[in-house]
């Protein structure tokens, strides 16, 4: 009796182990112009987004930095799900919007397949351009 619980604590040690060890970080980014929001802007802004997903604790980390905006950023988020060309709702809000941005946030699993099928879009909004003024699709693996 007493092997058998050791056998089966190694067992499913092995596979909590195992399970670590399939965890990965993907990687993700956007340039963002006013020519990508829906409908396009008129502006010379532009911004990169650079981000990384632990699909181990389900956590996105991202950068984002943009420049040439027509004023102060009012606003920043990640919409989804849409394809190029059209338009979503918030998923994840950007706080605060001042470039460089940086933060985090727990995706579940719905939202996790959304970002890696490139349902995502990260746009800055401002004053001249409430609905957004530079947005991008974010893309996986770049």
């Amino acid at each position: 009796m007493r092997f058998a619980a050791t056998f089966a604590a190694a067992v499913l040690a092995a596979g909590l182990v195992s399970g670590a060890a399939r965890a990965e970080m993907k990687h993700f980014a956007a340039h963002l112009t006013a020519a990508q929001e829906v409908p396009p802007k008129d502006s010379k802004g532009t911004g990169e987004l650079a981000a990384t997903l632990d699909t181990a604790t389900k956590t996105l980390t991202y950068t984002l930095t943009y420049s040439g905006l027509t004023g102060p950023a009012t606003a920043a988020h990640f919409h989804g799900p849409a394809d190029p060309g059209k338009n979503a709702g918030v998923v994840v809000p950007i706080k605060p919007p001042e470039s460089p941005a940086k933060g985090t946030a727990t995706l579940t699993d719905d939202q996790i397949a959304q970002l890696e099928a490139g349902k995502w879009y990260v746009n800055v909004h401002t004053k001249a351009n409430p609905g957004g003024e530079i947005r991008g699709q974010v893309q996986a693996g770049m």
